[in-house]
């Protein structure tokens, strides 16, 4: 869809076969008629949503993006590598309807480091954003989403995401993934009977909040910059006016082409670093995917791996995290495996401030059991972790950032593998 504000007009752009042409509204091939939002719609006359007047030639996808880039230098004061991952990020929000999985982009900083000229700057870039604060209804948020089908850009957004049923956090953890609608009861006006309805929630999003979010696995989703740590560029304007509006709109013609000319064509993201995250290498492959310079695709590479150290470095200060850390010192250099009841011992002397009653062997048992997913089995003096679970004792070390612990007793081919040796009692 297009939207012209003077004047007033609405229509579609129509493309096929590497040609397009522009209509008012078009018959489907059921014999329906498609037509477009009126240009006296409120979300268009607010603001609230942005669309193209029309598409513009915009050279090569070097040269485009080179703009787009220059657009966002201009407004913005970023890094020098976040700026390049937005310019990318605008880019592939118009082809993001090409892919199964997205990233978020993100930056956090206090009121007044520059986060809503970003969201106006480069979410104004975006396919069809969709613009809306902390302060939104979001029984409105699921509607827009699900018909505009565009980029959700959120200010202010310090919820309170301890709240796994937040409505919003649903938004941000579904909108990641392809195929996972948020379902709503929704009340029939006329029966008032309350029947389930799926909402579209996937797509691109950025965000501003004053600081990161307490949902490890939504932050894990996220490329984030944190502004007004450095003083502002000088050519940077503290006011916008009327030419950020229309080279923000010239911009969008050129990116509506660029859709056109290359959605069915989209690149597969890349094999990248295997020893990164699955969650990380699904959600963020797609920006990849659309960068083609082997020196940003580096830079971009490093960033994911201290994407990830941090996660790793967060998540053991979690409760897992720290039990983790019990079992690692517990079992280096030791040919016995603790039981539950060393386990809590220990943990009790750490972290017995920080809990509203002593930790017992029970309730270590099931932390270990059902949040880490390893098996126990009982010995002559306590359950203690099975002998099976090296492996993922493992993995779960190196994702929690915890280093490996030794054994006395661990056979040359443990040592080669880096398996914690969860030494067998004698009968």
């Amino acid at each position: 869809m297009v939207y012209s504000r003077d004047p007033a007009r609405t229509g579609f752009v129509i493309a096929k076969g590497g040609e397009h042409r522009a209509v008012v509204d078009h018959r489907l091939s059921d014999g329906r008629t498609l037509a477009p939002y009126s240009p006296q719609n409120n979300l268009l006359t607010h603001d609230v949503v942005l669309f193209p007047s029309g598409p513009e030639d915009y050279g090569s996808k070097t040269e485009l993006l080179a703009a787009v880039q220059r657009f966002i230098h201009q407004y913005v004061d970023l890094s020098p590598l976040f700026e390049v991952i937005a310019a990318h990020y605008v880019l592939l929000s118009w082809v993001h309807d090409g892919f199964h999985e997205l990233p978020y982009l993100r930056v956090t900083g206090a009121p007044g480091s520059g986060k809503t000229r970003f969201l106006l700057t480069v979410g104004g870039l975006c396919y069809k954003p969709i613009f809306a604060s902390g302060a939104s209804t979001v029984s409105p948020l699921f509607r827009i989403l699900d018909s505009i089908r565009g980029t959700l850009v959120l200010d202010e957004a310090d919820f309170r995401f301890s709240d796994e049923k937040n409505d919003i956090t649903k938004i941000l953890n579904n909108g990641t993934v392809r195929g996972f609608p948020v379902l709503r009861a929704e009340q029939n006006a006329a029966t008032k009977e309350y029947s389930p309805h799926a909402y579209h929630v996937f797509g691109p999003k950025i965000i501003a909040s004053r600081s990161a979010f307490d949902d490890r696995g939504l932050e894990s989703r996220f490329i984030s910059e944190q502004l007004g740590l450095k003083r502002l560029r000088r050519d940077v304007p503290i006011s916008l006016d009327h030419r950020h509006r229309e080279e923000s709109l010239h911009l969008r013609n050129q990116l509506l082409l660029f859709r056109l000319q290359t959605l069915t064509t989209t690149p597969a993201p890349p094999e990248v670093d295997r020893s990164l995250e699955p969650r990380l290498v699904q959600s963020f492959g797609p920006l990849l995917a659309m960068i083609d310079n082997p020196r940003v695709t580096s830079e971009v590479m490093a960033m994911l791996r201290q994407h990830q150290a941090q996660l790793s470095a967060d998540r053991g200060l979690d409760l897992d995290g720290r039990i983790l850390e019990v079992i690692r010192d517990l079992i280096n250099g030791t040919a016995v495996p603790p039981t539950m009841r060393q386990i809590a011992t220990v943990f009790a002397e750490r972290h017995s401030d920080e809990l509203q009653r002593r930790p017992t062997p029970h309730w270590i048992g099931w932390q270990i059991r059902q949040r880490l997913g390893l098996l126990t089995q009982r010995r002559a003096d306590g359950y203690v972790i099975a002998d099976s679970e090296g492996s993922k004792l493992v993995t779960l070390f190196e994702r929690y950032g915890l280093t490996a612990p030794t054994s006395p007793e661990r056979s040359q081919s443990a040592q080669s593998s880096s398996a914690p040796a969860i030494p067998t009692l004698p009968p």
